[in-house]
């Protein structure tokens, strides 16, 4: 199984899905960043469901700053598989990452399509150009 394949089916199994076919199934043979709007919607429709049943619930039952913990505790656990130069488990992490990240956006009501928006704003600029920006 390749590790983009278990780094999708973790996320869905995370999400509460039976199976990563929503989560996989992507119309090139290749995945894509597509899943992460796909899994998007399915962390969205957790909200309000059995935490005893759902991962994602769960989360949102403890709250956002459980949820903002949990995306630094994934961040730092993929910066560890990064500096131990371990790329298998830094896309599983990274995975992780992703979807602990999705579930604080959509806690927030912040929809991924106002990020892809800043990214692409961003795209074409030098980073400390960008960086410059900020400040002014």
């Amino acid at each position: 199984m390749g590790d983009n394949k278990k780094a999708a089916e973790k996320a869905a199994e995370k999400a509460g899905e039976k199976s990563a076919e929503k989560v996989q199934a992507t119309p090139s043979a290749t995945p894509s960043a597509e899943v992460l709007d796909r899994l998007f919607v399915t962390v969205q429709g957790r909200k309000g469901a059995d935490p005893e049943s759902s991962y994602t619930a769960k989360l949102y039952s403890r709250g956002t700053a459980k949820i903002a913990q949990k995306v630094g505790e994934e961040a730092v656990e993929a910066i560890l598989e990064a500096v131990r130069g371990d790329k298998a488990a830094l896309a599983a992490e990274s995975a992780d990452l992703l979807y602990h990240l999705l579930v604080l956006w959509a806690d927030l009501g912040l929809d991924p399509a106002e990020v892809w928006s800043r990214l692409a704003q961003r795209e074409g600029t030098s980073g400390i150009d960008e960086k410059k920006s900020r400040k002014a």
